[in-house]
């Protein structure tokens, strides 16, 4: 490899943001010279491969939720869209729905929320108790006060995205580079590229932060700091005594335990906990769910007092300390390099609207969807964008 090559654009992280982004500027532009740089490309540690792959309307801010409305329509012809050659992906897409359940403190919040959400037109609704219970057997009413039900919601293979993003992305003529970027290079509150460990120098107008986890790293080395923390979650993969007769939704506890039901009595769950670790931790134990989760869920889904653990693993949270959103947009003050961080745990579902996004800040052309919402701007400014009504993010 040459010492110093030249693109338009880097993907500082071949992810499924990096991925999603050089595929929607390439459709757009085909004559775009663009590197995607990743330094695990088996993706063992890749947060979108070790996340849930999970996509929901129930969000609360509205451009969260045209994001959410516009990866749903994406995803109806996601496969052929994404087809090389014979090949097409298989996400295994499956709409079970998501189900929020809330106690006495939260049903108000809860309900503004489904409010909102129902104005855009989202088929979401709300269930009392016994309706719940009804649907669901397996879960005690007398653990929650109501909850709000999007059937349209699901969800999928994360690593089938990813690599049909990236290899649609590739098929179309980006530069797919197996490497660390060691630093972001600039000159004059300009990004100039990126050098890699090797000492190789990759020039570019832009530079996508788009190394998740790692992105307050790599933006360390061009003297930002940003208010994101990579943090540890665990899931665990369980074999209960449960037979039901349909596939439960992904199922979100008042106490923010959540529940996804594979097939059979086979579960998995997890929950973010306020002492989870910081940092690139990826050892994954028993402990947490034995001491924290099973006893909160018995009190939910009273059969799984006898429980079998299958497998389980880690990944991390690219947490925004700020407000638990991305930081989305080119940073103030070095022209040219955007950030994609800090989504919080709810990154992967926004990939399709994001890339698009961002293909269209790189080009400079009107928006399709305005998310200057998320712009960075919001950390100097010191002006917030939470969720609000109490919604988990």
């Amino acid at each position: 490899m040459s010492k110093t090559q030249l693109f338009d654009v880097i993907m500082a992280g071949g992810g499924v943001m990096g991925c999603a982004t050089a595929y929607y500027l390439l459709q757009a532009d085909p004559t775009l010279k663009i590197a995607i740089i990743e330094m695990d490309p088996e993706y063992n540690r890749n947060s979108t491969v070790l996340s849930d792959g999970n996509m929901r309307l129930q969000f609360n801010i509205k451009e969260n939720v045209q994001i959410s409305l516009y990866g749903l329509e994406k995803l109806k012809t996601f496969s052929t869209d994404m087809a090389v050659g014979n090949w097409q992906p298989e996400i295994s897409f499956r709409q079970q729905g998501n189900l929020f359940l809330v106690d006495d403190a939260k049903k108000e919040d809860a309900q503004l929320g489904l409010i909102q959400q129902q104005r855009m037109n989202c088929d979401v609704t709300w269930l009392e108790p016994a309706e719940i219970k009804a649907k669901f057997p397996l879960y005690n009413e007398s653990k929650f006060a109501g909850g709000t039900f999007g059937c349209l919601d699901g969800t999928m293979d994360p690593q089938a995205v990813l690599i049909a993003f990236k290899r649609k992305s590739v098929a179309l003529g980006a530069t797919f580079i197996q490497a660390k970027v060691e630093a972001v290079l600039h000159v004059a509150g300009k990004v100039s590229g990126v050098r890699l460990a090797d000492g190789t120098r990759l020039m570019a107008k832009y530079v996508v932060n788009s190394a998740g986890a790692w992105g307050t790293q790599l933006a360390q080395t061009a003297g930002i700091e940003l208010p994101i923390e990579p943090v540890r979650r665990q899931v665990f993969v369980l074999q209960t005594n449960a037979k039901p007769n349909k596939i439960y939704p992904l199922t979100v506890f008042p106490s923010g335990l959540y529940l996804i039901h594979e097939n059979d009595g086979v579960f998995m769950c997890g929950k973010s906990l306020d002492n989870d670790p910081v940092g690139f931790d990826f050892t994954w134990n028993h402990d947490k769910f034995n001491e924290f989760l099973w006893p909160e869920l018995v009190e939910y889904v009273p059969i799984f007092d006898q429980l079998k653990i299958l497998r389980g693993w880690s990944g991390l949270y690219d947490v925004n300390r700020l407000d638990g959103n991305v930081l989305l947009g080119e940073w103030p003050d070095l022209q040219g390099f955007l950030l994609v961080n800090g989504f919080s745990g709810h990154g992967f579902q926004q990939c399709h609207a994001i890339g698009r996004y961002l293909s269209e800040v790189i080009r400079g052309v009107d928006f399709s969807l305005d998310l200057s919402i998320f712009s960075p701007k919001r950390i100097f400014e010191n002006t917030p964008v939470f969720e609000g009504f109490g919604k988990l993010v």
